[in-house]
């Protein structure tokens, strides 16, 4: 069997961020139930970045790595969101088209909650091993943004999403699946699926999440076991407490994987509750890291923390992350690959956390501007022309170029690149 995994692997979350802190302090949110997010910053899309500058931003270094030969074995490419603006064209198409592609592609769309990145990421796996077309790489490229609108005559702090607002972040995951897996090779077969039907979370509107934050709660923990179990299943000798480097979750917000870890320590483990925090501190920090600073950004959250994990730990000797995903609705899966020293230098000359760095900090001002300017990008609009001068901050690259969304013209994006 060949080995197959995450060749190369990127993050672009925005150019903009919030201080959650500060505003919670604004909302007045309750403190007790602040701190359970754990979170300290939040990425905002802005009114002209959406899903495909999120995912080509995220997804151009890595192609541009590649020499000419290698960028045409990309035959496939695979976009994973919850935030479409489309309900027929695949976002995959805009990707293939700003990144310069071979066009003999296959081109589509995943979509189920936050699952969706790692559902295109088995499909994925699995094209590789088939072995159909020896060689072959696959792009896959999980984006999700939240948009938080305004009504005329609303205000933020008596919207129906006031406490989900702080841990909603935006911000895209871009894999390169080969047989060439320097990033992260996966254990093939090493999986467990879990999901049922459950009300949990859905976006009943196009621009609105309604849900049972309780329901989704007890959902994710019931999966998170059962996923879990169903790997031990699988694969022979499977340990939770033993056989994992790391631990790499769907991040929600940080207090609900610290809550699913330590059910799964206290059932199958029978651990001590101090014993359980030391594990929480040494197996899932280092994947909580980013997810701190991006937010939840849905179906690319699971390898959001994946990337985390390999950038901030400590992989002096190779070690097998356990990474698990979770998408309401529902669907779950445990898996598992190794990562080493190699996959670490690689994802760090990525500069994810420079990147995190230079964003720019919203103030609380610039951010209530922004919730009421959002809505010229509501889904379903036809014509629009985006103000570049809307927090011009933003736009100012440090020499890079970032792609930004220009105009809508009857329905079709059109976008610039910026420097």
């Amino acid at each position: 069997m060949v080995k197959v995994g995450i060749e190369a692997m990127n993050i672009f979350a925005g150019t903009t961020y919030l201080n959650v802190e500060k505003l919670a302090e604004h909302r007045d949110l309750d403190r007790t139930r602040f701190e359970n997010l754990m979170m300290k910053e939040k990425s905002v899309a802005l009114p002209y970045e959406d899903p495909i500058t999120f995912a080509v931003n995220a997804a151009k270094p890595i192609v541009d790595a590649l020499s000419p030969e290698e960028k045409d074995r990309i035959e496939m490419v695979i976009t994973c969101t919850e935030s479409a603006f489309d309900f027929g064209k695949s976002m995959s198409t805009y990707c293939h088209d700003l990144l310069g592609l071979n066009r003999n592609c296959r081109l589509f769309e995943v979509k189920n909650a936050c699952y969706s990145g790692v559902a295109g990421f088995q499909n994925a796996i699995n094209f590789v091993l088939s072995q159909v077309s020896p060689g072959a790489k696959a792009l896959v490229i999980a984006t999700d943004i939240s948009r938080f609108l305004i009504e005329e005559g609303g205000s933020a702090s008596s919207m129906s999403w006031s406490f989900a607002e702080p841990s909603s972040g935006a911000g895209a995951v871009a894999m390169l699946i080969s047989e060439t897996p320097y990033v992260f090779q996966i254990d093939p077969g090493a999986n467990g699926c879990y999901g049922y039907e459950v009300m949990d979370t859905c976006r009943a509107t196009a621009d609105s999440e309604i849900g049972d934050s309780d329901l989704s709660l007890l959902s994710y923990l019931d999966c998170a076991e059962n996923a879990f179990l169903e790997y031990q299943k699988r694969v022979q000798g499977a340990c939770y407490a033993n056989s994992f480097g790391y631990l790499a979750y769907h991040t929600p917000f940080g207090g609900m994987i610290k809550g699913a870890h330590r059910n799964i320590m206290r059932k199958l483990v029978k651990a001590t509750p101090a014993d359980i925090q030391a594990d929480f501190d040494r197996r899932m920090t280092p994947g909580l890291t980013f997810c701190q600073r991006v937010g939840n950004i849905m179906g690319a959250t699971a390898m959001l923390s994946l990337a985390s994990t390999i950038y901030n730990g400590n992989f002096d000797t190779p070690e097998r992350i356990g990474v698990f995903s979770y998408g309401s609705g529902c669907c779950s899966e445990f898996f598992s690959g190794v990562a080493t020293k190699e996959g670490q230098e690689t994802i760090r000359g990525m500069q994810i956390k420079e990147q995190l760095d230079s964003r720019y900090e919203l103030t609380i001002e610039e951010y209530e501007q922004m919730l009421e300017g959002s809505s010229v990008v509501k889904f379903g609009t036809r014509n629009v022309v985006l103000d570049s001068n809307f927090i011009p901050q933003a736009r100012k690259t440090h020499g890079k170029p970032v792609l930004f969304l220009k105009e809508i013209n009857e329905y079709h994006r059109e976008y610039e690149w910026v420097s």
